[in-house]
């Protein structure tokens, strides 16, 4: 059984940084994509950013210069560093593992950005 911890959400005014961190447990392929969604109110889930076990990266382009994902591998965790934060950024972050049999997900962690 895969289990996915989250951590690290929270209030942070316009302009700040906030950290995530997914920790994954279980039985774990070494080959495995792992990142980051969000969901905001009424708006469908969407990638904010990918990391595979290689190290390749992709981000969507409205975070593009201001997240920064990363992973270690021994640790089986994948970070999100968000700077420049915006309000339309508060959304529910989800932390995602994707294996090739099935993907796994996390419960979610609030991040909320005032202006």
């Amino acid at each position: 059984q895969v289990q996915l911890v989250e951590s690290g959400g929270g209030l942070v005014q316009a302009g700040g940084s906030l950290r995530l961190s997914c920790a994954a447990s279980g039985s774990i392929s070494n080959i495995n994509v792992m990142g980051w969604y969000r969901q905001a109110p009424g708006k469908q889930r969407e990638l904010v950013a990918a990391i595979s076990s290689g190290g390749s990266t992709n981000y969507v382009d409205s975070v593009k210069g201001r997240f920064t994902i990363s992973r270690d591998n021994a640790k089986n965790t994948v970070y999100l560093q968000m700077n420049t934060l915006k309000p339309d950024d508060a959304a529910v972050y989800y932390c995602n593992l994707a294996l090739p049999s099935r993907n796994y997900w996390g419960q979610g962690t609030q991040v909320t950005v005032s202006s």
